[in-house]
Parts: C-alpha cells; sequence; structure tokens
C-alpha cells in the first residue's frame, strides 16, 4: 500500500505458525489481523489490475483492522500523509465552480500534476474516492477542521444531475444509487448537507424501489442487494428514515417497509448465506449488504443466524481472511465485508460497527 507499519512483529511469521495448527470453527480473529497487516504492508500482485481503487483498497485494511481491534498496529501520521496526498485542489477559490469537483483520487494513475500555471488540467476526484479517504481519516482519527470541506461540497454539487442522481467524476460516467451514498456518507461525515440537494436526492431513491421492495440501481432496473443498501442507508443518512423502522409507525415510512423486509428476508438462502439477487448463489458481501438492511429497519432478529454463521465459516480462509463463495482464495472485498457481518452478529471482540457508514461506531464520533 506504500505504508510501512509501525508493528514491530513481521506479520509473516505470524501467518506461518497459525497456518501450522488447525483451521477454526469460529470466527479466526487473529488470522484475519495478521492477513490485514499484510495486505498493509505489501498487497499481492493480483491486485495490480486494481491499482486504480488503492485508496477503496486502503479503506478495507485500514477499516478492517479497526474493527477487529488492531489500528495500534499501523503508524496513522503516515496513513493521514499518504491519504492526504490524493486530494485535488483548485489554484484559486474562483474555480470551486468551474464544473470540476475537488475529492480525493484514487490512485496515483487518476492523479496529474497541475500545469506550470498550477491549473489542474486532468482532476481525476472521484465520489467514491472521496469516500474512502473520508472514511480512512475519520478512523485514525484526523481532525476534519483541518480539511478544506468548504470547497470539496461546494464542487460536489456540480456532480448531481436534475432528476436528483450523482455521476461520481465531473468528467461524466453512470449515475446510480452508488454515488448518492457516497455523496450522502461524505456530507454525514462532514457534518454539512450543502454538498447535495437531499430532497433531489430523496425523490430520486424512491423511484428506485421495485414492485417486489427491494431498490435496483436506478428507476425500472431489477432489484439488488447493493442498490438496496445504498438506498436504505442514503435515506437514513439524510434523516428522511427513522432506525428501527419495524418498532414504530412504519406504515407512514415514505418507503413500502412491509415489501422491503420480505425481500430482503428472501435473499437468506438454504445454505445460511445471502444473496444478492432471486436465484443467485450465496455471497459472503451480500450478509453485509442484507443485513445492514434489517439492521437498519429493525428486522434482523429474523435472520437465522447459525446458518449464516456456518456458511460464513465455509468461506473463511485458513490464512485469515474471506472468500467471495466457499473454497475460494480469500480477497480485501470479500474480507471485509466478512468482517462487518461478524461485527453486526456482535461477534465477541469486534469493535460494533455503524451501518450506515460501513465503519466502526468508534470511528464516528457519536458514542
Amino acid at each position: 500500500m506504500g505504508m510501512e507499519s509501525s508493528s514491530e512483529k513481521d506479520p509473516m511469521e505470524s501467518v506461518l505458525s497459525l497456518s501450522s495448527s488447525s483451521t477454526s470453527n469460529s470466527f479466526d480473529k487473529d488470522r484475519h489481523v495478521v492477513f490485514l497487516q499484510m495486505m498493509y504492508q505489501l498487497l499481492p500482485y493480483q491486485y495490480q489490475t486494481q491499482e486504480i481503487n488503492r485508496l477503496t483498497l486502503a479503506y478495507f485494511v485500514i477499516s478492517g483492522l479497526d474493527l477487529l481491534g488492531s489500528l495500534h498496529t499501523i503508524d496513522k501520521d503516515a496513513v493521514a500523509e499518504w491519504v492526504l496526498s490524493f486530494q485535488a485542489h483548485p489554484s484559486d477559490k474562483a474555480e470551486i465552480n468551474n464544473g470540476q469537483f475537488y475529492g480525493f483520487s484514487g490512485s496515483r494513475t487518476s492523479q496529474f500534476p497541475p500545469d506550470d500555471n498550477g491549473v489542474l488540467v486532468h482532476n481525476g476526484s472521484h465520489l467514491a474516492s472521496t469516500y474512502c479517504a473520508l472514511a480512512i481519516l475519520k478512523i485514525i482519527g484526523y481532525n476534519f477542521s483541518k480539511l478544506d470541506s468548504v470547497t470539496m461540497l461546494t464542487s460536489m454539487k456540480n456532480l448531481q444531475q436534475p432528476d436528483g442522481s450523482f455521476m461520481p467524476i465531473h468528467t461524466g460516467a453512470e449515475t446510480d444509487l452508488r454515488f448518492i451514498y457516497c455523496a450522502a456518507a461524505i456530507c454525514s461525515m462532514l457534518k454539512n448537507w450543502s454538498g447535495m440537494d437531499k430532497e433531489k436526492a430523496k425523490e430520486y431513491i424512491l423511484n428506485c424501489q421495485s414492485y417486489d421492495g427491494g431498490f435496483g440501481l436506478i428507476p425500472g432496473s431489477e432489484s439488488h442487494g447493493g442498490a438496496t443498501y445504498c438506498a436504505v442507508a442514503s435515506l437514513r443518512l439524510m434523516g428522511f428514515i427513522e432506525d428501527d423502522i419495524l418498532s414504530k409507525n412504519w406504515s407512514s415510512s415514505i418507503i413500502n417497509v412491509p415489501l422491503l423486509l420480505d425481500w430482503s428476508l428472501q435473499r437468506q438462502a438454504s445454505d445460511g448465506g445471502f444473496q444478492g439477487r432471486p436465484n443467485k448463489d450465496s455471497d459472503t458481501c451480500y450478509a453485509f449488504w442484507i443485513g445492514a438492511v434489517l439492521r437498519i429497519l429493525g428486522g434482523h432478529k429474523f435472520i437465522e443466524e447459525k446458518s449464516l454463521r456456518g456458511f460464513l465459516r465455509t468461506c473463511q480462509s485458513e490464512y485469515g481472511g474471506f472468500s467471495k463463495f466457499p473454497g475460494m482464495l480469500p480477497d480485501l472485498y470479500h474480507s471485509y465485508y466478512g468482517f462487518t457481518t461478524f461485527s453486526l452478529l456482535e461477534e465477541s471482540g469486534l469493535n460494533p460497527l455503524c451501518v450506515e457508514l460501513g465503519i466502526a461506531e468508534l470511528a464516528t464520533g457519536e458514542i
């Protein structure tokens, strides 16, 4: 990751000693910590194709270590310096409304230096990278008053479209619920909602709820686990739905709660895992995407926890981390959402999760 760990213990020594023992049938926290420590020091060559998403990969590592109670093993100052190096800045305040977004680039390959006059000709700032950057900074306790959040939020409004959706980058790209979520999370972490028109975003989200109760990425598309999370978490962050709707007057909610609850619960398959859409295989990450929706609704008590834990254990690698499906090699993405799911399941030794932001509650400063 381009960052050195402050831990004196070589994680490779730890994994060799751990792999000599039998794989645990429970959540194997120690192996997972070692897995993340190795990813922190050096990413395997298989991640070369994901270089443009380097900040996102860093988010999985840093937030994962935080959930596992091992944030002390990294150099927070070095992490902060590294993350901040990806931020784009206008040459002067007059450029804030020039149509560009002054957030964070996802990697060095999407970051270009200003020209001889200090003008940022190629600005690769991306909403998802900006969400990940701010999440990392929040986790390590960086003082957000040092950030030029006004420039970030003022320019972010340039990405919102007339229908309420967001483009992820100012040069143009697809618009869907993923980027409304990123914008909502950014505003929430910065405690400033000037960066988006919440009413327009709300209307777009409501238009994405399908006949079956789930949400598609765009209006009229098939319901999907990830899109449903983005919709529900965004509405919660923006204050349009209450936490634990089921215990309150859900009939007056702006979304169809019974249909959404039914669709979400039907995603738990016979093997105990969660699928993202009907007739698809269970996948580790959807245990979080759907599980988090159920937690926000107050319907997590209907999850068959024992069978879910059983499925996740079949995806737990003997070397740490989780795979997408049973029997596959672990990867950072599915590992992180394995950790978040076990946090949702209140696994002993894991920090509680803020489901709406996807980071530990302690990092939000709200508890």
